[in-house]
């Protein structure tokens, strides 16, 4: 079965998609995806149907402590051979824990994936995710879980443009250092990120529960912000569109200063919004803003 078929299966049977009609019975869909998500290591073990046409997908992988969710939001109407970009929603907490709001259900509360056309991914960590891989523990891979499980199984469950063109970033906190941290490290994976309110000149592990997952300072050092952007300024350089954009503040508006003061040092294109000041949290409406800003054709680059 090919991926657009594969995909069509699985909207029709979870989200009703009206134009597509008796491609596969539900349960072959679901086990066409478990068989997708067994190719790139990943077991697809339950599938649940949200509210809003959310699907919950709970999968085990050999990068994770426990068995992990992975939300997705189609927009409406997908024709069969439209292809679109994915966002993943990149989580603050470990499970689905909400002591911050509920960044997917923000996204799916404003349709910002019908607004801008996106495939939305929200995957949950074991563990309070920091988006690294631990030195010694095989259980605590996160950046490895997305990379080679949940990246690979979006692109082949869904119709996505599975190139860097077609993967953009979004976080704050913790998660807002974590979409840095992976385009930064993976610029040829993802092609935009944006951080809202982030620990971004973080520069020794230990602080906001990162210890447990850095593992050690010299494992930290290969995530440390400041540091990969003096690795990657050259290549960032070179691109005709900004690929960082950092917004706002909550509690951390001088980290953005400081990574500000950074970019425009190794005069690297990107945006900066210092402001408005908001609540630390997803729901304080500052994401909109931000994927606009990460989907739009043409804007105006530091």
């Amino acid at each position: 079965m090919t991926t657009s078929i594969r995909w069509l299966c699985v909207a029709q049977t979870f989200v009703s998609v009206s134009l597509i009609s008796g491609l596969n019975s539900p349960l072959n869909a679901a086990e066409e995806t478990r068989s997708v998500a067994a190719d790139v290591g990943l077991k697809v073990v339950a599938i649940e149907q949200r509210d809003g046409g959310e699907i919950a997908y709970r999968v085990t992988s050999p990068w994770q402590h426990d068995e992990t969710i992975i939300r997705v939001l189609l927009p409406d109407g997908v024709t069969p051979d439209e292809r679109l970009r994915v966002l993943l929603v990149l989580p603050v907490e470990a499970g689905e824990g909400t002591r911050w709001g509920d960044g997917f259900n923000e996204v799916r509360l404003s349709g910002l994936q019908n607004v801008h056309r996106l495939i939305c991914v929200m995957p949950t960590f074991s563990d309070l995710p920091w988006y690294a891989d631990h030195p010694t523990d095989p259980r605590i891979r996160q950046e490895s879980y997305l990379l080679n499980g949940v990246v690979p199984w979006v692109d082949e469950s869904f119709p996505t443009i599975a190139a860097r063109e077609g993967r953009l970033l979004v976080g704050f906190s913790k998660s807002g250092w974590g979409a840095f941290s992976l385009l930064l490290r993976h610029p040829d994976v993802f092609d935009r990120a944006a951080a809202w309110d982030a620990p971004l000149m973080m520069d020794t592990p230990g602080r906001y529960g990162s210890g447990p997952i850095f593992g050690t300072p010299e494992n930290f050092a290969t995530y440390q912000l400041s540091k990969l952007l003096a690795a990657c300024a050259e290549p960032l350089r070179a691109n005709t569109h900004p690929r960082l954009i950092h917004l706002g503040f909550g509690n951390f508006r001088s980290e953005h200063s400081g990574f500000e003061t950074l970019l425009n040092n190794q005069q690297i294109p990107h945006i900066y919004a210092d402001g408005p000041q908001r609540p630390h949290a997803w729901n304080s409406g500052w994401l909109p803003d931000a994927i606009s800003l990460l989907t739009a054709k043409k804007f105006s680059s530091k």
